[in-house]
């Protein structure tokens, strides 16, 4: 019974550790790539797209894992794209009758979070396959995994940029008697390739070592 216990212990550290570190989306399994690169070129919209992506998939895989045994083989991807698109609705409802700007700022890619590979995948590779309590620890890890890749990225590349995060001046600037001079490259789409390039190099030199 001990032993029982302690595998199923182990079992919920090792689900909730492999979206935060071991199988980080971003670096890692390179999914989610599309946000990644079009939300980070500040922190506020990269965390509120984080949140978003969270939401969804905890949502989801509760109800991929409640409805589990009842699913067919031919009809599950179509069960998970609608439990999916549910949930991303009422997350862009929600933001644009309570964040308006956030979500003018997001544009489509609210939306686009019901083809995003990270929530099919884990609908399919884990909430399909396990309990409710597993699922959600799963779209617990990978959720914030997601986020914090999004936010390292883009706390990068909005100083670099602007000097800020969060619209706090971190660097005082040249133009207002300071040393720091922004670097504008970081706040466009070549910003972030670079960005997220490097990061993957040091995921990569770390996982080596």
């Amino acid at each position: 019974m001990e032993n029982s216990e302690q595998g199923t212990i182990i079992l919920y550290r090792k689900t909730l550790y492999a979206g935060l570190w071991s199988e980080i989306p971003v670096f890692r399994l390179m999914l989610g790539m599309c946000p990644t690169l079009a939300v980070t070129a500040a922190v506020k919209p990269a965390f509120t797209m984080g949140m978003c992506v969270l939401f969804v998939l905890i949502c989801s895989n509760i109800v991929v894992s409640l409805m589990r045994n009842l699913l067919k083989p031919h009809l599950r991807i179509m069960m998970f794209t609608l439990t999916i698109a549910t949930f991303v609705t009422i997350a862009d409802l929600f933001l644009k009758a309570f964040q308006p700007e956030m979500s003018d700022a997001l544009g489509p890619y609210v939306p686009l979070i019901i083809v995003n590979c990270i929530i099919i995948c884990r609908a399919e590779a884990c909430a399909s396959k396990n309990g409710i309590f597993v699922s959600i620890l799963d779209a617990i890890g990978m959720g914030l995994g997601f986020t914090i890749a999004l936010c390292i990225l883009a706390s990068i590349r909005e100083l670099l940029s602007t000097g800020a995060i969060f619209a706090i001046q971190i660097f005082p600037l040249q133009d207002k008697g300071g040393w720091f001079v922004p670097i504008a490259a970081f706040g466009l789409p070549v910003g972030a390739f670079v960005t997220l390039g490097l990061m993957l190099g040091l995921a990569n030199l770390s996982k080596k070592k």
